[in-house]
């Protein structure tokens, strides 16, 4: 699509949306100009047509939620089970709030498909009250134990199909035009190494980092 038609389609949504909020009173709010999702028509059919929605931005994050570094010395190596610090944590919120109703299951439904895995659709958090590893060191090193998780992050918009006269428009039910997701994929907890290199982007990677190699 050229960016003629882009701006068109697009000029012609946000006409639609005043003439609709001006007629109704809805008290709706238009679409901003920054945002890059919209729905693929400025009208829309009131009597098949209801609710359009999608996500606009979507960011994965690396995020160790809790670590311990552990030095092993010549001839002390064998089991150890240690308790790991928290150094951060993730929460599912929708609009920075953590109560996530079942309406919003459909929103993280469409982000584990942009991200290609499942994350976390309910209220829910990284912290425990306390993590615990069990390891077993066969040489000597520095170490990382590691719990953590991929945080996901990042923008949605929903537009009602709403009546104005003979004529649907689609209008955008965000106060702020996008609203915002945080959620999380499955904790991953393991042990890292200065003397092992991790692949680059990677939660390993991430562990390793605070090892200060």
């Amino acid at each position: 699509m050229s960016s003629r038609t882009t701006r068109a389609r697009r000029t012609a949504l946000t006409s639609g949306v005043a003439a609709l909020v001006a007629v109704t009173g809805l008290g709706l709010g238009a679409a901003p100009a920054h945002a890059d999702t919209a729905p693929p028509t400025a009208t829309c059919d009131p009597a098949k047509d209801y609710l359009w929605e999608d996500i606009s931005s979507v960011r994965v994050e690396p995020t160790v939620t809790e670590f311990l570094a552990v030095a092993i010395a010549p001839g002390t190596t064998g089991s150890y089970t240690k308790t790991l610090s928290e150094v951060d944590s993730v929460s599912t919120t929708i609009n920075s709030s953590t109560e996530v109703t079942a309406e919003f299951k459909a929103i993280f439904a469409k982000v584990s498909v942009k991200v290609g895995f499942s994350v976390s659709n309910t209220k829910s958090t990284t912290r425990t009250t306390t993590v615990t590893d069990t390891v077993n060191f066969n040489s000597p090193g520095y170490y990382g134990l590691y719990r953590g998780t991929r945080k996901v992050s990042g923008e949605w918009v929903r537009y009602i199909c709403a009546r104005s006269g003979g004529t649907g428009y689609w209008v955008n039910t965000n106060p702020n035009g996008v609203g915002t997701f945080t959620t999380f994929d499955v904790p991953e907890q393991g042990t890292v190494a200065c003397s092992f290199p991790e692949p680059a982007g990677t939660l390993r990677a991430a562990a390793r980092a605070r090892l200060v190699c």
